[in-house]
């Protein structure tokens, strides 16, 4: 194939991307750094100064520990799911992915609504109590709710790049170690889990990008004081119609994912190269 058919190839989706993504992306940037002064955009830096202001700080700083913590979680409960599912002894490996799968068939609103009739006042949980003699809680909106909300969608996104990248690992490598002399714990740690990081890795990214950046489950199950900063996007956008302000929120998010993913991918690349072992 010549350059010049390479090219017609692309164009369709080089239309595409400029229009659908560097368009919007641009937009956004521009309505940053402007504000409304009687019908005309000014350039002013007025919408990133407000950004420091302790109210927005505290939302950010929500926003990016709920993410870590959910991120945390997601490796914690993943590996040991995505372990199990690549192991060859383990027979009913197929069901067990198609639990973790089934979820992601439903709508991402309705999964995460479904928790609401479970952890609500009368929800399912409180009447559990209730039946037993216990008092009810308040399991609804606040930031432990929001927390398991988002383990709850995304730990799929955590246990998929992970199983495989395992499933794909040479046994043999696993019986030439045990071969000389390696304990179990020792080919876990010392051949097993270094392997398998670059699925942690993507999986990391996988998991932390959307929960830092999502709305929809804080505002189920965290509640106005909840926000996090994916809801404070939404707010001016939808709400207070502040595009100006919206649009700089939107991109220090931007940057901070953009930051985050570079990091991911330094490690991720100096994992394939053998770096950090």
């Amino acid at each position: 194939m010549t350059k010049a058919h390479k090219r017609l190839v692309t164009l369709p989706y080089l239309i595409w991307a400029g229009v659908f993504i560097i368009l919007p992306i641009v937009m956004v940037v521009y309505y940053s750094f402007t504000i409304d002064v009687g019908g005309r955009f000014i350039f002013s830096l007025d919408n990133y100064r407000r950004l420091l202001d302790p109210i927005y700080l505290i939302v950010l700083q929500r926003s990016l520990l709920i993410a870590f913590l959910c991120t945390i979680i997601c490796v914690l409960l993943g590996y040991p799911v995505a372990y199990i599912l690549a192991s060859k002894d383990y027979i009913n490996k197929g069901f067990l992915l198609f639990l973790f799968l089934m979820p992601m068939w439903m709508n991402f609103l309705l999964r995460t609504y479904s928790w609401v009739s479970i952890l609500e006042r009368n929800g399912f949980l409180n009447s559990i109590l209730e039946g037993i003699g216990l008092q009810k809680m308040d399991f609804l909106y606040n930031n432990s709710a929001v927390l398991l909300g988002m383990v709850y969608n995304f730990l799929p996104f955590m246990i998929l790049p992970i199983y495989s990248i395992l499933r794909k690992q040479d046994p043999n490598l696993i019986e030439a170690a045990q071969d000389l002399g390696a304990s179990p714990r020792n080919v876990f740690l010392k051949l097993t889990f270094p392997l398998s990081l670059p699925g942690v890795i993507s999986g990391i990214t996988m998991v932390f990008m959307p929960a830092a950046s999502t709305f929809i489950i804080a505002d189920l199950l965290g509640g106005t004081q909840n926000m996090l900063i994916g809801n404070l996007i939404e707010q001016q956008f939808y709400r207070a119609n502040n595009w100006h302000f919206g649009s700089a929120v939107s991109v220090i998010l931007m940057a901070m994912l953009l930051i985050s993913f570079t990091i991911f991918s330094m490690v991720d690349n100096n994992e394939e190269e053998g770096v950090l072992f």
